[in-house]
């Protein structure tokens, strides 16, 4: 405990400094950031690999790509995001002017899950380093060869009292919470969300909480069928299905059911022509843990539709469909996090959208359908974090697009300028000219001035 209290006084120091206050400052630095990760891009790959048996186009697609692109436009645009920003005056402050001023917080703590090691640890950490803070990162566990290497990489190239990565098991995790951080950022479960929560709560400091549970589809019958099928794997095999944002269960007219499970079945032999299990970069299952709760969800109730092969010894789970699931079964009670795709056929879009909005808010929602007005009614009533419209996943990667949940899915975005914004404090601050003073706001009260006051302040 003493050696993380004296890593966030140095931290403090290091701040307090004012080396990270200007702009020339944040935008070396994300430079160092940007070229370090090139320069460990190698060791990125086999450690990825090493934790999840991603190949390396996958990392790169999913980890290194998103998170080069997210240094890089934080460096082109901070500095018109440093430049303070004027905002009316009110006629009840004649003569004024105002001002709103973005301010980092100080020492950030970076709480990142093992899903995506990599992408998870280091956008966030370009966002607090583009707004001017200090950042300790504190990987998962269940990443162990990743979280070495981005140790090792920080280490190399930044002052720990600037930046630092901390290694360990939960238990380290809950020392880091016990101190006074000016912001904790924390990408995880919903459960741990809400303790990430409790404890800031105590201490009074500000956070974001970047959650899951169940993201559903919704595929509607004006639809293209195999580009359906096709988007929807995709986003549901990349990284075995453990992404926050995954397609989690899918409603799908019961008009065109039949039709999408043909192509869904063609698409996997496309994605695999030996199968899931025999492809070299499919991706494993992070833990046994998490490997057992996946095989009691498969058995939890349904049919399996599709898939449904597993090797236990390797943590392999080939991408599986499931039908005839009822609201009842396990797998319809909690985040899936894994290649599990429960389908439930609807003929009514009122019935589906009073079943979502009886279920927790979601992460995502996908809308599958070309149907405008199908598809802004979705939009329009169905509370969810963020979306696409037939597609998956890759409104992640717009840095114009707050990422974020709502409810138990999260509180607080991210990405592009909402990074910067997220880790800034927004100080606003009010200039008044002294060649004139209005008189009628100071005692001694009577009715001219009072009726001067209604007039200024209606």
């Amino acid at each position: 405990m003493n050696s993380y209290s004296t890593l966030l006084e140095n931290q403090r120091t290091w701040f307090k400094s004012g080396a990270t206050r200007t702009a020339s400052f944040r935008t070396r630095q994300l430079k160092i950031l940007y070229e370090a990760i090139h320069q460990y891009e190698d060791r990125l790959y086999a450690a990825l690999n090493e934790d999840l048996n991603k190949a390396a186009q996958e990392a790169y697609n999913t980890e290194i790509g998103p998170a080069l692109s997210e240094i890089g436009y934080q460096r082109k645009h901070l500095k018109a995001w440093m430049e303070p920003k004027s905002v009316p005056g009110m006629l009840f402050s004649f003569p004024s002017s105002a001002k709103v001023y973005a301010e980092p917080y100080g020492s950030v703590l970076v709480l990142a899950p093992w899903n995506y090691p990599f992408w998870l640890s280091f956008v966030p950490l370009a966002g607090a380093m583009a707004a001017g803070n200090c950042v300790v990162i504190k990987p998962s566990e269940l990443a162990p060869a990743t979280a070495t290497v981005m140790q090792q990489l920080i280490a190399e190239f930044f002052d720990p009292a600037y930046i630092t990565v901390v290694t360990g098991d939960v238990s380290v995790s809950e020392k880091l919470l016990e101190l006074q951080f000016d912001y904790i950022f924390f990408t995880g479960s919903t459960p741990v969300g809400s303790i990430i929560a409790q404890s800031a709560a105590k201490k009074l400091i500000p956070y974001t909480l970047e959650l899951g549970g169940k993201s559903p589809g919704i595929v509607d019958k004006d639809v293209d069928v195999k580009l359906a099928a096709l988007r929807l794997l995709w986003g549901k095999t990349i990284n075995s299905g453990q992404t926050c944002v995954a397609p989690d269960f899918l409603f799908v007219h019961s008009s065109i059911a039949d039709r999408l499970l043909s192509a869904m079945e063609q698409v996997l032999k496309q994605f695999y022509p030996d199968g899931a299990l025999n492809y070299p970069g499919y991706p494993r299952i992070i833990s046994e843990r998490h490997y057992q709760r996946l095989q009691r969800l498969l058995g939890s109730g349904g049919k399996v539709l599709l898939g449904g092969k597993c090797i236990d010894d390797k943590r392999l789970m080939e991408p599986t469909v499931i039908g005839e699931v009822d609201w009842n079964d396990a797998v319809m009670k909690e985040e899936i996090f894994g290649p599990l795709l429960p389908i439930i056929r609807y003929d009514d879009l009122s019935e589906v959208i009073n079943q979502l909005n009886a279920q927790p808010k979601p992460l995502a929602l996908y809308i599958f359908s070309s149907n405008r007005k199908t598809q802004q009614r979705i939009i329009r009533e169905v509370p969810f974090g963020g979306g696409l419209i037939n597609d998956t996943i890759e409104h992640l990667g717009n840095h114009y697009l707050p990422f974020g949940g709502i409810g138990g899915s999260g509180q607080g975005a991210y990405h592009g300028k909402y990074s910067f914004e997220t880790f800034s404090h927004r100080k606003g601050v009010m200039k008044k000219g002294t060649w004139i003073d209005l008189r009628f706001r100071y005692p001694p009260f009577n009715k001219f001035n009072f009726r001067l006051a209604k007039f200024f302040l209606k």
